[in-house]
Formats: C-alpha cells, structure tokens, sequence
C-alpha cells in the first residue's frame, strides 16, 4: 500500500473535504474504483506527468479546462434564461 504523507495546508476551496494523499514514482499506479487508473508516466523537476486510464462515459479534464466548461455551460444557462436563440450560444459538455 502507498505511503500517505503528513498532513498538509490545503487551498480554502478544499478544506473540509476529505483528501487522501499518496506518494507514488514514475511507472507506479493509483486504482480508483473498478475501472479507472492514474500512472505517473514521468517525473521531470515540479512536473507529473500523468496517464489516465477511464471508461469513455467518464470525462476527465484539466482543471483549468473543466472551469472553462462550467463558464461556458453557466453562460449558456444565463442565455437560455434571457431568451438568446440556442444556435447563438451552445453548452459545452463536460
């Protein structure tokens, strides 16, 4: 079983939540659930690489790419709601 590391300061946004944190080297695996599966590809100075392996039904995005979905998808509620014509503006999935 992987090393869980000391406790850490974690951003505002995720304090009360739950995180387990685990200390993995290059080639080694996390198993999340029956079906998905994180693989550090490389190490290279403060970068991961990461492989992710997941059924086609489950999205997986970059955070910085997810946000920008939400934006999107939140923009497209607002438009719906005022009356702008759906080719106009379309959700985003995420």
């Amino acid at each position: 079983m992987a090393d869980v590391g000391s406790p850490i300061d974690l951003p505002k946004a995720l304090q009360g939540l739950a995180m387990l944190v685990l200390s993995r080297k290059k080639d080694e695996k996390i198993i999340i659930g029956d079906s998905i599966t994180l693989m550090v590809i490389e190490i290279r100075g403060d970068k991961v690489r990461l492989g992710i392996e997941a059924p086609k039904e489950v999205a997986v995005h970059r955070q910085e790419v997810y946000d920008a979905i939400v934006r999107e998808n939140e923009m497209q509620q607002q438009a719906d709601a005022e009356g702008v014509k759906p080719e106009e503006s379309k959700p985003v999935e995420p």
